[in-house]
């Protein structure tokens, strides 16, 4: 189940509809959250991590100086519709303009999906078969995952025929929001027997949004010889804390996944009431090379459009 109305939504988590009101706006970016992701946020609780990032708040109304609809630069790097060509080696595939859950900090909460609505994935095919240089295909959205199993198989098998790509590379939320929809008998079975090297990056921000399900998820791709990593996006009043991103490391490495990237925020429009300043950025990291081991520190990175890799942030850098 999908929830999409705030009184579904006030009802799930024990909060009058009326507060909730006071605090959301009409949003073109509408409200939309798997009932699995509603379970896990605290009843009752109006500041409650995960109800911060899938509220659309009237905060989205406010504008900020550097905020844009295309932080990224995605839709200069777009050789066709569908195919984002930004990294050397690596092509992005849009295969879906859906996703299972809408983050409000979503760097394409403006992309124009009705591309991708398109499917012209027969054109990105072909750009991909002539250029080889890219040996890796990477699947997003959107979410790959909200795919129909067939529709997946099928791509999975026109990308098999392409000699030069040696790896798959997965980047999606579902296995974290609605996990029982990523678990696809027949979708898993045509990845096991891939001869792809196979990475799925999931995006979770919170150790709350970890629950035994997600943990049964993951395992099933690891079974198929996937490899699990995470990538977060620091965001105020959900993980701007050691202590919360500790945890969430921990969680993660326990449930078979491996911490990947902490993204600073993409300043997209609507999102900039979760941008962390800088000085407690760097605290918070400081505090997780000192109480972590060094693979469940994830490296702290932003995107900075027409830059041909994510840049590492440190503290002496200019962010």
């Amino acid at each position: 189940m999908i929830i999409q109305r705030l009184d579904e939504l006030a009802a799930q988590i024990d909060i009058p509809l009326e507060i909730l009101q006071r605090k959301t706006l009409n949003s073109d970016f509408k409200l939309k959250v798997p009932m699995h992701f509603a379970q896990q946020i605290e009843k009752g609780n109006l500041d409650d991590p995960l109800l911060r990032q899938i509220l659309p708040s009237i905060e989205e109304a406010q504008t900020a100086v550097g905020f844009s609809q295309d932080p990224v630069g995605d839709l200069k790097a777009n050789p066709t519709e569908s195919l984002l060509h930004k990294y050397e080696g690596r092509a992005l595939l849009i295969t879906s303009p859906q996703c299972d859950i809408h983050c409000r900090y979503c760097f394409r909460r403006h992309f124009p999906y009705e591309q991708a609505k398109k499917r012209h994935w027969q054109q990105a095919l072909e750009l991909l078969a002539t250029d080889s240089s890219i040996h890796e295909i990477i699947l997003s959205g959107g979410d790959p995952l909200t795919l129909s199993e067939a529709g997946l198989i099928d791509l999975l098998h026109q990308l098999e025929q392409i000699p030069h790509l040696e790896t798959l590379r997965i980047h999606s939320r579902t296995p974290v929001v609605a996990p029982n929809r990523a678990n696809m008998k027949n979708w898993l079975a045509v990845l096991n027997a891939s001869r792809f090297n196979k990475v799925l990056v999931v995006h979770c921000n919170h150790p709350n949004e970890l629950s035994d399900e997600t943990h049964q998820t993951f395992q099933l791709y690891r079974d198929v010889g996937v490899t699990l990593l995470n990538q977060c996006v620091l965001l105020k009043g959900v993980n701007d804390s050691a202590g919360t991103l500790k945890r969430l490391s921990k969680k993660l490495f326990s449930q078979g996944v491996l911490p990947y990237y902490c993204h600073l925020l993409d300043r997209v429009e609507g999102a900039a009431h979760f941008e962390v300043d800088t000085t407690p950025t760097w605290q918070i990291f400081e505090t997780l090379r000192k109480e972590l081991p060094g693979y469940l520190v994830p490296k702290l990175v932003r995107e900075i459009a027409g830059e041909p890799y994510k840049t590492p942030i440190y503290e002496n850098a200019d962010t």
